[in-house]
């Protein structure tokens, strides 16, 4: 009996040998099997859909725009002439301020709707120089991505942008809502005796165009980044299609 058990463990365990040698042998022949046009656009996608969901979960935390210096939104342009008159209206710094953290959180908050619109565009798109984006640039899909679906996308994000503006995000009190504070009060003294003057000029102007582009701008800087990291470290490429693809420019 005992050598029936030593006899039937010694299969039990070479058989388990065998089938592992043989999962070890078809994955070496996946590994190593020429990249197809497809497996490489797979591979880009996959890559973008994982860049795109980080980057979206990065930017939509709390400060992930306000504290970030490479994406945090400043004023727009059209209201530098703001800043530089900022002393000139009562509270003025203030108002600016607490706008600038707003206009920040309005981002936040819009960008945890990027990621399904992300995919979306990626899904739909068609690489047909594959080959040329993994041998290309760092960044050379996100810059494909982006040339591909901005528009699509901003058209898409933009309704996204002018709802989180529209919020009460911050002491009952929207972006816009803040915005029209600022420019209210600065108006007022622009167009003042003291503000004509000074040749003040009014500033009008609407926000979600604004804040559309520089989330926008945000969220690509961010995929670019996980892409890099998805090209340069093996430890990021979670999937198997991730790992064949990118491990040709080791």
């Amino acid at each position: 009996m005992f050598r029936k058990l030593i006899l039937l463990s010694s299969v039990l365990y070479l058989t388990s040998c065998a089938e592992l040698q043989t999962i070890v042998n078809e994955y070496a022949v996946e590994q190593n099997k020429p990249l197809t046009s497809f497996d490489v656009s797979q591979g880009l996608k996959e890559a973008l859909l994982l860049g795109s969901k980080q980057a979206s979960n990065i930017l939509s935390i709390e400060d992930g725009f306000y504290k970030d210096e490479l994406v945090k939104i400043l004023l727009p342009p059209e209201a530098q002439t703001i800043s530089k008159n900022i002393n000139k209206i009562p509270g003025g710094k203030d108002l600016a301020d607490k706008l600038i953290l707003r206009l920040n959180r309005a981002a936040e908050d819009a960008v945890k709707e990027a990621a399904p619109i992300f995919a979306s565009a990626i899904t739909e798109m068609t690489i047909q120089d594959a080959f040329g984006i993994l041998k290309g640039d760092k960044n050379a899909a996100t810059q494909y991505l982006k040339y591909k679906s901005y528009a699509k996308l901003k058209d898409l994000f933009l309704p996204k942008v002018r709802t989180s503006l529209d919020k009460k995000l911050i002491a009952n009190l929207s972006t816009n809502e803040s915005w029209n504070l600022l420019t209210g009060s600065y108006n007022q003294v622009a167009t003042s005796f003291v503000g004509q003057l000074a040749d003040l000029e009014t500033v009008n102007s609407q926000l979600d165009e604004y804040v559309t582009n520089k989330a926008l701008d945000a969220l690509f800087l961010k995929v670019a980044e996980e892409e890099l990291q998805i090209r340069k470290d093996p430890m990021k490429r979670v999937s198997s299609i991730l790992k064949r693809v990118f491990s040709q420019q080791d």
